[in-house]
């Protein structure tokens, strides 16, 4: 059951109750019988017990289209209903004659699409939240909740909205017992796994309502549960411990939340006791056909399976001779009849490369396996592809094969857990690099930006890698609840700004006076800019410790079989991917390849992805020799943590105390981590190059 009180052993994030003084102006008033209209119903009551109290009582009617046009003395009741509901049903007259007629208007001219609502006032100040269905009705309930009725609706007396995308999924990678170097979370800076614990389901129950509560106050609608990378103990969820999904699933189901299972190709050998798990191998086929059966027995509205396959060790159809359309094609006609989904990761390279082979290349590697396969996918295969070719890099284009597939399901994969940018322990805000992939103009023509084109596919997604687990603030540092929030946001409105995110974070999470929500905003957008400055430089990624990926360690990767080099010499720094080298560029649409393979138009930030230049290459952006633009970033990130830290000492008094705390040490941590960094990295080049900084700063020779 529901916890009682609201986030009783975790943080709130931006369902604060503090700074939200109209929960308890509006009394919640049912229309209908739908469980999720009751659901959002409830969170209101909830946040409201602890919200400032309120002399002016409001009503706010929450109802579904379909039910919108129905008295509430004839709405069929169930002998199962809770009693609070039922009394609210049966003391729920028809909304307000005013607000009723404005919300039937509102939806008549501008229905809401699927999951979508409309939000209704009259001149009294009554609301009314009218979902397009009763998810609709819980998104547009808790966006109230948390905006407010002013922020949200502004002058206007109605909005409608609704998602962009149809699925918006987060996957955690997560471990039913610690793994020995990752622990239970796979890549995880905030605590342990909140499901999973000692190969159970963790006891605090509770808290994964209270995440199923989080996630649809975003309008996030599935989780994947484990780890991509699936351990013996995972590949049990199939069979052995299907009783943890179906449990999960049973809580996070109160809040629209579907679920996922990650699974490993190999699991008719490793679980079935078969000799092969051949794609094309009828017995595969039909053990999958049979452990699926079995899965949608349990949870009938799974959501489906997430699959990494030939990747990093994981097993895949390539030892067969067969190709991924086989392998996904294979699940996803045992998912079909239940109507599940695939969701097949591109994230498929060679990691044992030959480090002296200077013509192989992973960013090629996705595009090159899976353009040859567009148009061979089955129906419910979505493929999940990285916003950039390598693995969520400080700063990488935008993947080619997004922009190439035009036949097949794609779906968006982004990275809220701080792999590379800072272990939720350096603040750094990704939206604003997510903002950069959705605006790409995928033509570059002036025309369509890569948003437009996403939401433009049929049965597109967007899909990330979860940052939260046990830690008492969910996500580490505190300041990392805004990539989970800005995730959320974008997932619903691709068009969504970073500034609106970043200022609605703050204001709903901190109960504090406008120069504090100033700060905040002004912190998040300034972060993305100063850990690039002063980590990898110009889109040169991988310079971390390898491992833990924590701190530079400038050749850490250079010799490797990870194929994650940045070629640097006596002579010059960077990737040559053009025609001349790898041939990269030409993945691309003919004016972005001809964009990018010009160091004349290459973009700055990203001109040591794409080109290997010397080092008194002059830079046609900022018109300074390149290895003078490294010293200056780098010189100029450690000034920027400053700033941003002065920022936070300016108002840090006005957070309590034990966030205040904790946010003080990282502060701390993340300036020393700037200065090493910015240290490492400019006494490398500077021994390298031979070339002093023109500024004359202090470089370590």
């Amino acid at each position: 059951m529901p916890s009682v009180m609201p986030f009783a052993t975790s943080s709130p994030m931006w369902l604060e109750p503090s700074t939200k003084p109209w929960a308890g102006v509006y009394t919640p008033r049912l229309l209908g019988d739908d469980p999720l209209v009751a659901q959002a119903a409830d969170d209101w009551r909830r946040l409201a017990a602890q919200a400032p109290a309120a002399a002016v009582n409001r009503e706010l009617s929450i109802t579904t289209v379909h039910d919108l046009a129905i008295p509430a003395d004839t709405a069929d009741t169930d002998d199962a209903v809770d009693p609070t509901t039922q009394a609210d049903l049966n003391d729920a007259a028809d909304l307000p004659d005013a607000l009723a007629q404005a919300a039937r208007v509102v939806v008549a001219q501008a229905p809401p699409g699927p999951e979508g609502y409309a939000i209704v006032r009259d001149a009294a100040g009554n609301v009314a939240v009218v979902g397009a269905d009763g998810a609709g009705a819980l998104y547009g309930t808790l966006r109230l909740l948390v905006v407010g009725p002013e922020r949200l609706l502004g002058d206007e007396d109605a909005i409608t909205s609704a998602p962009d995308l149809t699925l918006r999924m987060l996957d955690h990678w997560d471990n039913l017992v610690p793994h020995p170097v990752m622990g239970t979370i796979e890549r995880g800076y905030a605590g342990d796994s909140v499901f999973f614990e000692a190969g159970g389901l963790a006891q605090d129950t509770a808290r994964i309502d209270d995440y199923g509560l989080v996630l649809a106050s975003l309008g996030i609608n599935a989780v994947c549960l484990n780890n991509v990378n699936v351990h013996a103990m995972e590949s049990t969820l199939l069979r052995e411990r299907l009783d943890l999904v179906k449990t999960i699933a049973s809580i996070l189901r109160r809040h629209h939340v579907a679920t996922f299972v990650a699974v490993n190709f190999a699991a008719p050998m490793t679980v079935g006791g078969l000799d092969t798990c051949d794609p094309l191998d009828e017995r595969v086929a039909q053990w999958w056909r049979e452990t699926t059966d079995g899965v949608y027995a349990a949870i009938p509205d799974l959501g489906g399976y997430v699959v990494k396959a030939d990747s990093e060790g994981q097993p895949g159809p390539f030892a067969y001779g067969r190709d991924h359309a086989d392998g996904a094609n294979m699940l996803a006609a045992a998912l079909a009849p239940h109507g599940g989904t695939v969701m097949w990761r591109c994230f498929v390279y060679n990691h044992r490369q030959d480090w002296r082979d200077r013509s192989l290349d992973r960013a090629r590697a996705a595009y090159d396996h899976f353009m040859p396969l567009d148009g061979r996918f089955a129906d419910n295969v979505l493929l999940q592809i990285k916003h950039g070719p390598l693995d969520f890099q400080v700063h990488e284009p935008v993947s080619p094969l997004l922009l190439g597939l035009k036949r097949t399901r794609v779906a968006l994969e982004l990275q809220i857990a701080q792999e590379y940018t800072g272990h939720q322990w350096d603040t750094y805000f990704l939206p604003t690099a997510w903002r950069e992939v959705l605006d790409l103009d995928v033509a570059d023509d002036g025309g369509t930006n890569f948003s437009d084109d996403l939401a433009s596919r049929p049965g597109s997604a967007i899909v990330a890698v979860a940052g939260v687990g046990r830690d008492w603030n969910w996500t580490g540092n505190t300041f990392s609840q805004a990539n989970l929030y800005g995730y959320g946001r974008l997932a619903w409105d691709l068009h969504a700004s970073g500034r609106d995110i970043a200022a609605e974070w703050a204001t709903a999470s901190f109960a504090g006076d406008d120069a504090l929500s100033e700060a905040l905003t002004a912190i998040l957008l300034t972060s993305r800019e100063a850990y690039e400055n002063y980590t990898s430089p110009l889109g040169v990624g991988f310079m971390v410790t390898p491992g833990d990926h924590y701190g530079p360690n400038i050749d850490g990767y250079e010799y490797s079989p990870w194929g994650t080099y940045h070629f640097a010499d006596r002579d010059g720094v960077g990737v040559d991917r053009t025609p001349t080298g790898s041939g990269y560029t030409e993945q691309y649409p003919p004016a972005l390849a001809a964009r990018y393979r010009t160091v004349a138009t290459c973009p700055e930030r990203l001109m040591l992805f794409f080109h290997h230049l010397r080092y008194d290459h002059v830079l046609p952006e900022s018109g300074v020799p390149l290895i003078q633009r490294i010293y200056d970033t780098h010189f100029e990130g450690v000034e920027q943590v400053r700033a941003m830290r002065q920022r936070w000492e300016a108002v840090r008094k006005q957070i309590p105390e034990r966030i205040r705390a904790d946010i003080d040490r990282r502060w701390q941590a993340q300036e020393h981590n700037a200065i090493e960094w910015r240290d490492q990295v400019c006494t490398y080049f500077l021994r390298h190059s031979g070339i002093p900084d023109a500024a004359r700063r202090t470089i370590y020779p």
